[in-house]
């Protein structure tokens, strides 16, 4: 807004310095031509009296030559003037010729003054069978002070109005800017304070709804986890049943199933609630070690004889919720070991802004244009992974929000020969 009016007053004056330098030069041209006519007008009445002219204050004479050299600077705007004046008063002129030359009159005296303008204008006018008539008039310089005027005019004006316009456009701005961090640094359940109502009224308007947003935002959350937690609470306790009841089935191998399709409605059931409970965890960032929260998962693998090595890594201090982001790693190393049909590589790399944790294996890898798709929920690549081989399509789902919730990604690629690469980047600091 400031600067559109600025632009806009600058234009303004613009304008008004073309018109004063247009104004100026007529009168500096008026200047110049009136006293010229009117001298040439009193010369040629008396030359009609006394049949002579006789040289006058005003020094007109005539003579039989053009008597401006070739080499002044002629004004063509001038001759031009003269012509229509002299056309005014019944003076018939075949040519009119101009040239600005140093005044002589105009050098300064010992106390420094001049006595004229530093330039003159010669005018020469040829009439027709009677020679040329010739006159000098002053010639004024262009008006400097114009410039500073309208200079000193425009920082005025710009004083006058922009102050007061950015003022007004920073008291509106201030609280939006305001409004506009709050929304973008929004995080649920953080209870944050409301944002103060300050600005036109308009804008505070605007404010109240968003404070009135938050908190309805927030009560919605609240109210999905204590469903969620209930949810969760009343299909844990048939599960549990269930699970004693299955001890007395005598066929081994039937127990057996029995108790694998319980674990994996548990486990189900947990990816569920964490996934649809994820941007609320209950668990405060920490200072965490990251290689050693990485060796600790692969070591968990390990245990389990699986086939995982991790690259031995300097300690990285990191300040995240270790608790999901050793269930995001988790899921991508299980992936790894389920699919990748053989040994798992893990890897962390440390960067100046960033770090990136690589898990690689050496499996079929994924289609090309499955690479992103995979991490929609509930999203299994029918080849690979399927209901026997483990999973309801959540585990890279969950992995990439928790990723994303501390403002990291996940990116899968193929690896030359064969494999998968799934990488976790998080940003330092």
């Amino acid at each position: 807004m400031a600067l559109l009016i600025a632009i806009a007053l600058f234009a303004a004056q613009a304008l008004n310095f073309g018109l004063a330098l247009r104004a100026s030069a007529e009168y500096r041209l008026a200047q110049a031509t009136r006293p010229a006519v009117t001298r040439l007008v009193d010369a040629l009445e008396r030359e009609t009296r006394t049949r002579s002219l006789q040289p006058d204050r005003g020094r007109v004479r005539r003579v039989a030559v053009n008597p401006i050299p070739a080499g002044l600077e002629r004004r063509p705007e001038v001759a031009a003037e003269l012509r229509r004046q002299l056309a005014e008063v019944g003076i018939a002129a075949a040519r009119i010729d101009t040239g600005i030359r140093a005044n002589p009159e105009a050098e300064p005296d010992a106390r420094g003054f001049r006595r004229g303008p530093a330039t003159s204008l010669m005018i020469a006018i040829e009439q027709p069978g009677r020679g040329w008539l010739t006159v000098n008039s002053g010639w004024p310089r262009p008006d400097r002070r114009l410039f500073v005027n309208l200079t000193i005019q425009t920082l005025i004006l710009y004083a006058i109005i922009l102050l007061p316009v950015m003022w007004i456009v920073r008291r509106i701005s201030r609280p939006l800017r305001s409004l506009a961090d709050a929304a973008r640094d929004f995080r649920p359940g953080e209870g944050t304070e409301p944002l103060e109502e300050r600005g036109p009224s308009d804008v505070r308007a605007v404010v109240g709804a968003y404070n009135t947003l938050s908190l309805r935002v927030n009560a919605m959350l609240d109210e999905k986890d204590r469903m969620l937690g209930a949810i969760g609470h009343d299909l844990r306790t048939p599960l549990a049943a269930l699970r004693v009841r299955i001890e007395s089935v005598e066929d081994d191998d039937d127990r057996a199933r029995m108790a694998d399709t319980i674990d994996e409605m548990n486990r189900t059931l947990d990816d569920i609630l964490s996934l649809a409970r994820l941007g609320r965890p209950s668990e405060p960032p920490t200072d965490v070690d990251l290689s050693a929260l990485i060796d600790a998962v692969v070591e968990d693998f390990r245990d389990l004889d699986a086939d995982v090595s991790f690259e031995e890594a300097p300690r990285l201090k990191m300040r995240m919720r270790p608790s999901l982001m050793r269930r995001a790693l988790r899921n991508l190393i299980e992936n790894a070991v389920k699919y990748g049909g053989g040994a798992t590589e893990v890897r962390l790399i440390p960067g100046e802004r960033s770090v990136a944790i690589e898990v690689a294996d050496r499996g079929p890898g994924i289609p090309p244009d499955k690479l992103a798709a995979v991490f929609a929920p509930f999203t299994r690549l029918e080849t690979s992974r399927n209901r026997e081989t483990g999973g309801i399509g959540l585990g890279l789902a969950l992995a990439k929000a928790i990723v994303g919730d501390a403002g990291g990604d996940i990116v899968l690629a193929n690896r030359a020969g064969g494999g998968l690469t799934a990488t976790i980047t998080l940003p330092r600091g």
